[in-house]
């Protein structure tokens, strides 16, 4: 009883543990962390040295002994320790910051829906390790419908397509459960790689990853109709091995990123292909949303449109989403229950 007393102070977190950004929901304060998912390490001392935006800054700029990590791969944890310490350090703060945190509390987090066995423990362990009372898990799609209101509980069918740093997910949800799906690696990272290769190929320059990640940005504020613009990229040329600077336009950087697109496409349109008729009914009717941070970009809407003949929509606030709709999930207990995964602990004790 006495254990339940103590408990029932205890703020609800969602954790949308992304592979480019880590966000965090409180309940009844909202987002209160919104940083990239990276830590800076120092080797001499195994400590560590900046988290998030602060270690973002580093990136590209380190002596040998300061690393760079990125503990999640393709939404993926690909370092158990280091994405403990990263999670620990942003729960720590939130003790810090707020005194309504000061019990330990039930942490809802997403995963992708090609998660394994392994992979669902993995992320469980780190989760119980960083502080959390209780873990519960949700597939990230599901969160970033209910983020988007979509009716997921009715039986019709609701398509989502998030876009994220490592991984797209393109969903057919109906009664609280996806339908069809596919996941594909070709995101917001695969798209920085393209902007990278597009400079060494087109102008012998070498850029960095932040330079390609800023234009990519860039590109995705333009408002559609409007003139291309000029954009600058500095790197190293390849030629001489000094620093240099070429201006491009907007439209060559779209054009350098069609591959990556029609990509995403076709795994829309296969998606599609395997989701029932009913379904596909519905989805015509209603349309698709548009999440995460690759939907910003500019076009990328109107050309799934046109490619797939359904109307497309941009949520608004596509990078917040996911984490909006696991607060939606925190407020409700019904639904926490109807799309919570089955803690891997409680199948492994199912099977003997």
């Amino acid at each position: 009883m006495f254990r339940d007393l103590f408990n029932r102070g205890a703020k609800d977190v969602g954790v949308d543990l992304g592979t480019s950004n880590t966000l965090i929901y409180v309940k009844d304060k909202g987002i209160v962390v919104n940083e990239a998912s990276i830590v800076a390490l120092n080797n001499r001392n195994d400590q560590i040295l900046a988290v998030g935006a602060e270690a973002q800054k580093m990136v590209g700029k380190t002596p040998p002994h300061i690393t760079i990590s990125k503990p999640l791969v393709d939404g993926i944890i690909s370092d158990f320790e280091v994405t403990e310490k990263m999670l620990k350090y942003f729960i720590d703060r939130l003790y810090k910051e707020s005194f309504g945190l000061s019990r330990r509390p039930r942490i809802i987090i997403g995963v992708p829906l090609d998660v394994t066995e392994v992979e669902k423990k993995a992320v469980e362990d780190v989760v119980i390790s960083s502080g959390a009372r209780e873990v519960y898990l949700v597939e990230n799609v599901i969160a970033t419908a209910i983020g988007a209101r979509m009716p997921i509980q009715d039986p019709s069918g609701n398509m989502v397509v998030d876009l994220g740093g490592g991984v797209t997910e393109i969903a057919v949800i109906s009664l609280s459960g996806v339908v069809a799906w596919k996941s594909l690696r070709v995101a917001g990272n695969k798209l920085n790689q393209d902007i990278v290769q597009f400079a060494r190929s087109e102008y012998n320059l070498l850029i960095g990853e932040g330079v390609a990640d800023e234009i990519k940005r860039h590109t995705g504020r333009l408002v559609d109709g409007k003139a291309p613009i000029e954009l600058h990229m500095r790197g190293r040329d390849l030629m001489t091995g000094l620093p240099r600077e070429v201006s491009v336009t907007s439209e060559q950087i779209k054009q350098s990123l069609q591959r990556s697109i029609i990509a995403i496409i076709e795994g829309i349109k296969s998606t599609l292909e395997i989701t029932p008729p009913e379904l596909v009914a519905d989805i015509y009717q209603r349309g698709m949303v548009l999440a995460g941070g690759g939907a910003l970009l500019s076009g990328l809407d109107d050309a799934i449109a046109k490619a797939t003949k359904i109307p497309v929509k941009v949520i608004e606030d596509p990078l917040t989403c996911a984490v909006r709709g696991m607060g939606l999930i925190l407020e409700d207990e019904q639904l926490l229950k109807e799309v919570a995964i089955p803690s891997s602990s409680l199948e492994e004790a199912s099977t003997r």
